[in-house]
């Protein structure tokens, strides 16, 4: 799978500058709607917020972009990635990043309901996981279905194999904004 024109590869991303809660609230007044898995992330202690602003530049890569054509788990895709220069996100900068990728072309629409695997059209964001407990959430990814933009939480194990298509988002240099 490849980004249409309408979502570069690159972008710039706002971060931090307020709670979990009124980040909550920017999310509801633009109708993303947030999963349960996302609502439990959002809830963990563990999950916090920078109070100081700060600006991500985010990469759109697919896992075989990173030279992993057959695929690979996690650890790998890392490790790959951290190869190229980029790291793993703050847990944070999903939230952000769907506030501010309003074009994300439609995954859903002809495609079979996907398990176990990453849904066409979606953007995994990689941040570094709350916990090694399989059944707590691992992170955020983005979706949009049948026009309405989603935060998604997952979950996941550390021997799931992430397809060669999979996009996913990392970080490179932060600065404070």
């Amino acid at each position: 799978m490849t980004f249409a024109p309408s979502t570069p590869s690159l972008r710039t991303v706002r971060t931090g500058g307020e709670t979990k809660g009124s980040l909550l609230e920017r999310l509801a007044a633009a109708h993303v709607q947030i999963n349960s898995s996302g609502l439990q992330l959002f809830s963990d202690e563990r999950f916090s917020t920078s109070l100081q602003s700060q600006v991500v530049v985010v990469h759109l890569v697919s896992v075989a972009s990173l030279g992993l054509v057959r695929g690979a788990v996690m650890a790998e895709i890392v490790s790959a990635a951290e190869a190229q220069g980029l790291s793993v996100c703050p847990l944070e900068l999903a939230p952000h990043l769907r506030l501010q990728l309003l074009d994300q072309d439609e995954g859903a629409v002809g495609s079979p309901q996907a398990r176990n695997t990453a849904p066409p059209g979606s953007i995994t964001v990689v941040s570094p996981p709350l916990s090694s407990d399989d059944e707590v959430p691992k992170g955020f990814y983005l979706r949009r279905i049948e026009g309405k933009l989603w935060l998604r939480g997952y979950t996941s194990w550390a021997g799931h194999v992430w397809q060669p298509e999979d996009m996913l988002a990392f970080s490179s240099a932060q600065r404070a904004a």
